[in-house]
């Protein structure tokens, strides 16, 4: 069922969305967020811009730049970060809004060689860490 726009998570922009993620910035047709949980060094979102629910409702164009976000991004964390592979998701069964999950994974880290669980609650942050986190993805953007 499709998530209606008063009640989505990245529309409404809203302290539920803020204790789960953290804006690093916009990108040509998304936003970037940090996810905070962090069993995965790096794991963001890429969030595209408006309430879209499915991928194959975008225009070829819309849909090549938000492809191009999400090859920027992973990029960056590649370049930022240097994990062995990184894993791209596409899940939207209760949060209707396009969006992919760009997750480094760490031979011999968690989850490695496995499908990364969406949030198992393992490695969050302190302030100071997600700052210098996010300012990595910045610097390599």
């Amino acid at each position: 069922m499709a998530t209606p726009i008063s009640t989505c998570l990245y529309c409404q922009n809203n302290e539920t969305l803020h204790s789960l993620m953290i804006k690093i910035c916009d990108l040509k047709v998304s936003q970037l967020f940090l996810f905070k949980e962090q069993s995965h060094l790096g794991r963001c979102n890429v969030v595209y811009k408006d309430h879209t629910i499915e991928f194959h409702e975008l225009s070829d164009e819309q849909r090549n730049l938000f492809m191009e976000d999400v090859a920027t991004v992973g990029k960056a964390i590649a370049k930022a970060f240097n994990p062995a592979k990184i894993n791209y998701g596409a899940y939207a069964d209760t949060i209707s809004h396009l969006h992919m999950h760009v997750v480094p994974k760490y031979v011999d880290g968690y989850g490695f060689g496995g499908v990364f669980e969406m949030n198992p609650q393992k490695v969050t942050l302190s302030d100071a860490e997600y700052a210098e986190v996010v300012e990595k993805i910045k610097l390599a953007l």
